[in-house]
């Protein structure tokens, strides 16, 4: 009987264990734009209170697991207030968030009522009117665009862009190897202020998707954050600042941190401009991601103009064709009614775009001022000086006019990269990618004088490694900026520009001499010996940065000269601007799948980002921290 009894006492305690409620359970939903109902795209959604987090894909959507009992969730993106919604008994909760009216009350300018009338692109072609809209064919889509862009704008619907056929294009990238200090004691590179690359991979890692490797520019992505390096003191338009440690990846290596500061010139102060906005509306920017989107991203610029700088608006799509003669940035509205009324179709004609946008700017040239020509387009060129190689031609010799380039890329599923790279880097200039409202603010806002006014061009360095302290070393990143050793003292050879206030940042990875590393391996010479030199032995210098630079107005460089001491500091006494750089590059090397990243995992990642964050005033730091959060658990799952 009492056996019978503690039976049926294990049996009800085992019944009760299998009834038990779930301790937790999964809310999901879709986080909005109050106003138009737009979908916002990397929202960061987190329990409060806890380290439970997510962000939302392309469709604003997000999924998190929480307490059954509930808790409370906070919504926050750029742009937007943040939001605490308290969790209920559904398991389904939608969120809408209302714009930071106080901001985009200085950046958002609103339409003007009265907008100027539209034309086909004929009668602009043939100077019969000055109007401003561009009419045609739509040729891909269905005008998708009819609401006005909001703070929400995002990619296009996502079920129908992955239905399209995917024509992107990268250039493809071989990963820098270690290369022997002894044999080969030069590495020479052009700085690269770049950060399109960042931009695109965090749009696929927020569509759910991994990024092509090929579309992982590790410099780029370093270079998407500013760094706190201190204000250039001499004469030279910027400071240069080194770091060393070990490198996190690999304990029995060192890292090398070379960055570079520009000096920041106040806006009141920068020269004035003669900018010409080179606007792609073929029918392959009618998506809401593409031309409504740069619609509102270049109001933003305008509204940073002076009344001394001046605008003018070129346009192409089957022909290219002047609507906007140079205008003052004092006569905002018309500029802005002149962006309004721009509409996309028809094939597209870049090159014949690109040669009337610099024949513009060319005859208004400003002397001693800003003068430049900025691109917006999807890349996607298919008439005319198409090729890359004939756009390199082009670009390059229409620099010789003292001309320089911004490029702006927009959109997916027919994006050019590599189209756009090779203009940048050939005409003198710089190249973002814009996929959301919060970045143009970064870009042409935030990063006004960065990204328009150069302080310094064809500005390259070039390491020396002393051979008896260093065995080999490898530069993070900068494949296609590579240069010849004999191109450094060439002033005739292209390199990067340097805008005001801008950091560009460069990582090596150094193996010490006497450490055996299974990344470097190489046989002794048989008919040669390299001898090093007495000096080198007893100097302290692990290295030497020579670095060239020309004013922009100027075509002979200047040299600067900066040695580096190892001090043997431990990682974790180093500065927040070492180990935040560390954190990104090895993310981009974790998604390239590069062999040299030797085991580091995502978790590492974000432990190093999340003890380098600092200040973080504007919140591109937690992104990125949520962003890899985010990968490397999926990826960790093996859905990536």
């Amino acid at each position: 009987m009492k056996k019978s009894i503690w039976m049926l006492v294990a049996l009800f305690v085992v019944s009760a264990g299998f009834m038990a409620p779930p301790q937790t359970r999964t809310i999901t939903g879709k986080v909005t734009a109050a106003t138009g109902g737009s979908p916002i795209m990397g929202a960061t959604v987190i329990l409060k209170g806890s380290a439970s987090g997510t962000t939302t894909n392309v469709e604003g959507k997000y999924s998190i697991v929480v307490p059954v009992n509930g808790g409370t969730l906070v919504v926050s993106f750029l742009g937007y207030k943040a939001k605490e919604v308290k969790i209920g008994s559904e398991n389904i909760l939608d969120i809408k968030l209302d714009e930071d009216i106080t901001k985009l009350q200085e950046l958002v300018v609103k339409e003007d009522e009265k907008a100027l009338p539209s034309v086909h692109v004929e009668q602009v072609l043939q100077g019969r009117a000055a109007g401003v809209q561009i009419r045609g064919t739509r040729s891909m889509h269905r005008n998708k665009s009819e609401v006005a862009p909001s703070m929400g704008y995002v990619a296009a619907d996502y079920e129908e862009q992955q239905s399209q056929w995917n024509t992107e294009e990268y250039d493809a990238i071989n990963e820098n190897i270690f290369h022997d200090a002894l044999k080969n004691p030069l590495s020479t590179f052009s700085i690269d202020v770049d950060a399109a690359s960042y931009n695109n991979v965090r749009r696929f890692i927020n569509n759910g998707q991994r990024p092509p490797k090929d579309a992982v520019r590790i410099e780029e992505m370093i270079n998407y954050f500013d760094y706190d390096y201190d204000q250039p003191k001499g004469d030279d338009p910027f400071a240069v600042i080194t770091e060393i440690s070990t490198a996190p990846w690999n304990a029995k290596h060192k890292l090398v941190h070379v960055g570079l500061q520009g000096k920041k010139i106040p806006t009141d102060n920068l020269p004035p401009s003669n900018l010409v906005f080179l606007i792609d509306v073929s029918g392959s920017m009618d998506e809401p991601n593409k031309l409504p989107l740069l619609k509102t991203s270049f109001k933003m610029l305008v509204e940073q103009l002076r009344e001394q700088d001046h605008v003018a608006i070129v346009v192409y799509a089957g022909a290219a064709g002047l609507v906007l003669e140079p205008t003052s940035g004092a006569d905002k509205k018309t500029i802005i009614a002149a962006l309004d009324n721009l509409q996309a179709g028809g094939s597209t004609a870049g090159g014949a775009g690109i040669q009337l946008a610099y024949a513009t700017a060319k005859k208004h040239f400003k002397a001693g001022g800003n003068n430049r020509v900025i691109l917006a387009t999807d890349g996607d060129f298919n008439i005319g000086e198409s090729s890359n190689a004939s756009m390199e031609r082009l670009i390059e010799e229409k620099r010789k006019d003292g001309v320089f380039l911004t490029v702006l890329g927009f959109g997916m599923g027919n994006y050019k990269d590599s189209k756009m790279e090779i203009l940048s880097d050939k005409g003198n200039g710089n190249y973002a990618y814009i996929d959301n409202i919060t970045e143009a603010r970064k870009v042409l806002v935030n990063e006004f004088g960065g990204t328009l006014f150069a302080i310094a061009k064809d500005v390259k360095l070039q390491l020396e490694f002393n051979p008896a302290k260093v065995k080999a070393y490898r530069l993070i990143g900068y494949e296609n900026r590579m240069l010849k050793s004999e191109d450094f003292n060439n002033d005739k050879k292209d390199a990067g520009e340097l805008g005001s206030g801008h950091t560009v940042t460069a990582l090596y990875e150094i193996i010490p001499v006497g450490v055996e590393s299974e990344f470097y391996k190489i046989d002794d010479l048989k008919y040669q010996t390299a001898q090093v030199n007495k000096s080198a032995n007893t100097s302290k210098e692990l290295l030497t940065i020579k670095l060239r630079y020309k004013k922009p107005d100027e075509d002979v460089s200047k040299l600067i000269v900066h040695p580096l001491v190892d001090d043997n500091t431990p990682l974790a006494k180093t500065t927040d601007n070492f180990r935040w750089s560390a954190s990104v590059a090895s993310f981009g090397m974790l998604l390239r799948e590069s062999e040299y990243v030797n085991h580091f995992t995502y978790d590492q990642v974000v432990q190093m980002a999340q003890g380098a964050r600092g200040e973080d005033k504007e919140g591109y730091r937690i992104e990125f921290i949520n962003m890899v959060k985010a990968f490397g658990s999926t990826a960790s799952s093996g859905r990536h």
